[in-house]
């Protein structure tokens, strides 16, 4: 069975942040994502704890979303290291536009950072010793980018390609382009790939690769036939991450937060036109049959089951 390079180390994060790739050269070493600000000082001792007295002089985004680059600004003020974003973000980052970062009018959260350098498709990187071709990978983000080694075979996805699926398509739920095709044209580019092993944004490293794609390619094809499970996906998806930040929230209250934030009432005027208070009563019923929360009494909780701890799981050198 394939297995990471023993240099590779992989943090593995439950929500809400993404996972950490830490990917160390002889005295230096570069980090993947940062995941979300409210784990930031937990990434800084875990990445600390890796590092194994080398500096950390790089940080590379695939993409950045709030529980990507949330860390940012911790991991540069721990350890000075260069911050390198997707091209396509560097106005967004620049100007801090907080409605192009998803960050306003979803309820997600992140410290401003500054950025050293941008990459893009075709650019190289030396990681862990190994060669590493840039490749664009939009759908999930118009404007994220993946990792690929082909001595090795491995592809840092993102939140491109996941064991089950792929992240929420928000350009097509949203009315404000076409994430539903750009998914699908990134896993037809991703699929041209020789993969062994796959270390995605979210959930641990796999082999399956094949398996993987059959997966995406399968739930591409239900969105496309209806289009209310799309949006369903994105509104679930979008509340559980609320909820595991607040941990909990008063029933009475979900109708008005559910219309007071843009990203669910644009949802629910695309895809549902319910009443919010309808829109909320059958959002926790769904969420509590799938096991991610519980009713208790006059609140709405987080089952501590759904919510994976936020300590990591190291892979590669393990």
């Amino acid at each position: 069975m394939s297995r990471l390079p023993d240099e590779i180390v992989v943090l593995e994060r439950g929500w809400l942040s993404s996972n950490n790739v830490l990917l160390p050269d002889s005295d230096t070493a570069t980090l993947i994502d940062s995941g979300y600000v409210a784990h930031a000082p937990q990434t800084v001792a875990l990445v600390r704890a890796q590092l194994g007295g080398r500096s950390l002089t790089r940080l590379i985004n695939t993409h950045c979303h709030s529980d990507h680059m949330g860390g940012n600004a911790a991991i540069r003020r721990a350890f000075g290291a260069d911050i390198i974003i997707p091209a396509g973000y560097a106005p967004m980052i620049e100007a801090w536009d907080e409605v192009g970062l998803q960050l306003a009018g979803s309820g997600q959260r992140a410290e401003r950072f500054g950025f050293d350098a941008v990459a893009d498709a075709g650019d190289r990187f030396q990681l862990a010793g190994l060669d590493w071709e840039t490749l664009s990978a939009p759908g999930h983000d118009r404007h994220a980018l993946i990792f690929y080694c082909a001595e090795r075979r491995i592809l840092i996805s993102g939140d491109a390609l996941w064991a089950n699926g792929f992240g929420a398509m928000f350009d097509t739920v949203l009315g404000v382009g076409d994430a539903l095709g750009d998914t699908r044209k990134t896993l037809d580019r991703i699929a041209l790939l020789a993969v062994d092993i796959v270390i995605p944004g979210h959930g641990a490293p796999f082999t399956d690769f094949a398996a993987a794609l059959e997966r995406a390619y399968k739930r591409i094809e239900a969105f496309e036939e209806d289009p209310v499970r799309m949006g369903k996906n994105a509104l679930r998806a979008c509340f559980t991450f609320a909820m595991i930040e607040h941990q909990s929230m008063a029933r009475k209250s979900l109708p008005d937060y559910l219309a007071g934030t843009d990203l669910y009432r644009t949802l629910n005027e695309r895809y549902f036109r319910l009443p919010y208070d309808v829109l909320a009563q059958q959002l926790v019923a769904d969420l509590v049959r799938a096991g991610v929360l519980d009713q208790d009494g006059d609140r709405v909780r987080v089952r501590p089951s759904s919510a994976p701890a936020r300590g990591a799981v190291v892979a590669g050198n393990a």
